[in-house]
């Protein structure tokens, strides 16, 4: 859950500091005193797009701070995602999240005490978070969203189901519109291939190997210079070994250094520093030897040859004509050669490839239409079950006669969607499936089944929507559960009842409303204000726990507009024991 928040410079809040319960936190306030900013700041908390617009001006940065307290084996698994990003957890478990935003637009974001990136925070909000707002309302009329929210409940098993497809619909789509280009671009193509295959055929005589201009380059330099390499190692050897001008009795290198270390090794029983000397002039007198038989070896293989020399200069002619038209060096050459081969295979336009792909578009294509059949059948079989739980749910929400249907419609073909067999009959089909989910509203008995966005006011898609979030909060999802004024637009009996149901969701989840009822804040098991304070020069806002008669007096407030009005707060105390007494039951 979410223990505490701490916004700072963010609209017309200030500084201040939410102090949350793990059940039903209810966030009153009069219009325009800020309640907004808290669930703005709870968004950039999550990742949520930053706003500059947003900053104060002084002190021209806004800051959201969180700390998170997760148990079971989501905070396990949140935990250990932070910990290998580098972050770490309080002594107590808990986990600090911060959001950064300056009036430039600049965004930072820190967990468990390490900068991170905005999309860590956006990682965790979606495993953590649920925002449900009057845009959750709008999008819940779309039936792309009503598809969506009907695979959600369906569960795991579906989930897997509908990766299959879209894998599957991946790899056909690819091939048919592989196939579709070879066939229309087939001249093309062929031209294309051509000019690749001209140049194939020319390095292929040539027959570059990795490296051979550098090495010829090499060669063609000891060749041309073989008498100074022969004439410097020859005097080198002589330097070494004894020259053949020097007279017979004339010591070599090695002579002398063994003059040098029997010396040494004849006054070490004096001094047995000069042991270790000798020792090491014994080391220089071996290295000395192997390069005199080194010397040698490179006398013997240094052989100025005229023909090699000739024939290393065709070659190279014949290189430089490959590395002016494809690329700079040899090794470039040979990776230009190993692309075009590559190009050359996906520009086949062959009868025989056109054949082949074209039963892979087949083979596909019935694979794809085994699956989109597949889900259709799931989801018929999740809409009835999605629908008794939402008309349950409704029945509470003082809508005892309504009904909720979902109509799973299969997409007749077009020209503008690709189309597959699904049992027999001829569908559109799209990286969803064949289907089309619609979300229909029986207003009461006897009325026709009317799409949500036609047959459902204001307040009747309110409660439609909690009673969708109740309905997917047993099935699971995110702990903690964010209302933003989903109650607009209704009052009475249903205000009532859509306080306890949401007081029933917070008996398993976290639970923050926004709301302008008093009905609904009834049933808070922490109630917060959010009030202005316009005794400045700049208007603030800032945000306060109130219980017992600071409550009744809010609520009063939300009732009559009368906050010491004894008879508003007496129906706020009536309104309190009722919602005690339901919460007890």
């Amino acid at each position: 859950m979410l223990e505490e928040l701490r916004i700072t410079g963010l609209g017309v809040i200030d500084d201040t500091t939410l102090r949350l319960t793990s059940g039903m936190n209810v966030i009153t306030g009069e219009t325009g005193a800020g309640k907004t900013m808290v669930v703005t700041g709870l968004g950039l908390l999550f990742g949520g797009r930053a706003d500059a617009g947003r900053v104060r001006a002084d002190p021209g940065r806004a800051v959201v701070e969180g700390r998170l307290k997760l148990r079971g084996t989501l905070g396990d698994a949140v935990r250990t995602r932070i910990t290998d990003a580098g972050g770490e957890a309080d002594d107590d478990g808990s986990i600090l999240l911060s959001r950064t935003v300056t009036a430039e637009g600049r965004s930072r974001a820190h967990v468990g005490g390490r900068s991170m990136p905005v999309s860590t925070l956006s990682e965790l909000g979606e495993q953590i978070l649920a925002v449900h707002g009057q845009s959750d309302q709008l999008r819940l009329l779309r039936p792309s969203e009503q598809r969506s929210a009907l695979d959600r409940f369906a569960g795991p098993p579906h989930e897997k189901l509908i990766d299959s497809y879209k894998e599957a619909f991946g790899r056909w789509r690819a091939v048919v519109d592989d196939l579709a280009d070879r066939r229309r671009n087939a001249r093309q193509r062929s031209q294309e291939a051509d000019l690749l295959k001209l140049g194939l055929d020319e390095i292929t005589r040539v027959d570059p190997q990795p490296g051979e201009d550098e090495d010829l380059r090499n060669e063609v330099q000891r060749l041309e210079h073989a008498e100074g390499l022969r004439v410097a190692a020859t005097l080198a050897s002589q330097a070494l070994a004894g020259g053949v001008e020097a007279a017979d009795d004339t010591p070599d290198a090695t002579q002398l250094l063994g003059l040098a270390r029997r010396t040494l090794e004849g006054q070490s029983a004096v001094d047995s520093s000069l042991g270790d000397l000798a020792a090491r002039i014994e080391e220089a007198a071996t290295l000395v030897g192997d390069v005199a038989s080194e010397l040698s070896a490179y006398l013997s293989s240094l052989d100025a040859d005229p023909a090699r020399l000739e024939a290393i200069y065709e070659r190279r002619a014949a290189l430089r004509a490959l590395t002016r038209k494809y690329a700079d060096d040899v090794d470039g050459v040979i990776a230009w050669a190993e692309n075009a081969r590559t190009k050359l295979s996906q520009l086949d336009s062959s009868d025989e490839l056109l054949e082949e792909l074209d039963k892979e578009r087949q083979r596909l294509e019935a694979t794809v239409g085994e699956l989109a059949g597949r889900l259709t059948t799931a989801r018929r079989e999740a809409a009835g079950r999605f629908s008794e739980a939402v008309s349950v749910e409704l029945a509470g929400l003082a809508m005892p006669h309504s009904r909720v249907e979902v109509a799973v419609l299969t997409r007749a073909p077009s020209r503008d969607e690709p189309a597959v067999t699904v049992d027999g009959e001829t569908l559109a089909a799209g990286p969803d499936g064949a289907d089309e989910v619609e979300l229909r509203l029986h207003a009461h008995p006897g009325a026709p089944a009317l799409p949500l966005q036609k047959g459902a006011s204001g307040g009747e898609l309110s409660r439609v929507m909690l009673a969708i979030e109740v309905v997917f909060a047993g099935a699971g999802g995110p702990p903690t559960l964010v209302f933003d004024e989903v109650d607009s637009g209704v009052g009475g009996t249903a205000a009532v009842e859509i306080g306890r149901r949401l007081a029933r969701l917070a008996r398993t989840h976290q639970v923050l409303v926004v709301t302008h009822l008093p009905q609904v804040a009834a049933f808070a098991d922490r109630h917060l204000v959010v009030a202005k304070d316009t005794g400045g020069a700049i208007t603030t806002s800032g945000v306060r726990i109130v219980e017992e008669t600071e409550r009744a007096r809010e609520l009063s407030r939300m009732l009559a507009g009368l906050p010491d009005s004894d008879l508003g707060i007496a129906h706020a105390e009536e309104l309190l024991s009722v919602a005690a007494r339901e919460k007890r039951a």
